[in-house]
Parts: structure tokens; sequence; C-alpha cells
């Protein structure tokens, strides 16, 4: 999978692959310009944790995905936009996967409901 898919980062990629580059029109393409698969991802995301510092097998892609979730939740982000970013087509696989990630979103929004209507519970009971 490439590092840089535009500029000169995909031409030297395009010229290490000389006559083995297939173009695709990929945002993701493999080395050769073909679909990258899920072996692509993996080796090529080892290489950056491994480039970090970090022992790359204690870390995954999947993980990405989850700071991806919780960064945007923690910063308020309705959970409907959240779904569509990561791909969901609605918000009940995102509510249920990342239930965890999304627990500050559904805290503020008990505190919005709190404030509406006074004198029930808090948004700490929930």
């Amino acid at each position: 999978m490439c590092c840089a898919t535009t500029g000169s980062g995909q031409q030297q990629i395009r010229a290490a692959a000389g006559g083995r580059w297939r173009d695709n029109d990929l945002v993701f393409p493999s080395r050769v310009g073909t679909q990258a698969d899920a072996s692509h991802v993996r080796r090529s995301f080892r290489k950056v944790v491994a480039a970090a510092g970090l022992d790359p097998h204690d870390r995954t892609p999947r993980e990405l995905r989850h700071s991806f979730v919780s960064l945007l939740s923690d910063a308020g982000l309705p959970i409907e936009q959240i779904s569509r970013l990561v791909g969901h087509s609605g918000t009940a696989t995102t509510e249920t996967i990342y239930r965890k990630q999304i627990r500050p979103v559904i805290l503020h929004g008990a505190g919005v409901m709190d404030r509406i209507f006074p004198g029930g519970g808090t948004a700490r009971d929930v």
C-alpha cells in the first residue's frame, strides 16, 4: 500500500514498480497499482508503527478507528456524523461497536436533558 498516493510520492512508487504498475485510478493502491487488501494495510501499518518506535505487534489499524471515534465523540460531534465518517449506514452499528467511545456524547445529551427537565436524576446516573 502506498504511503503517499498523490504527487511525487506516487510517482516514486510508480517508478519503482516499473512495468509491473497497473493504473487503476485508486486512492490507496498496492505497490504495483492494484487494489490493496487487508494484508497490504497491516504490513504498511506495522512499518509505520515500528518507525515510530513502537512495537508493531501491540498496535492494529482497528485501534486507529476506535481512537478516531473516541476523539470525535469527546469533541462533541453528533453520533450521526460519526456514523457517516466511519462508513456505517446508521447509528445502531456505531452505538453497538463503539459504546465506550461514545459515552461522552451520551453523557452530554443526558446533561442537556437534565437542564431541560430539572428535578429527575442526573447525567451521572447514566
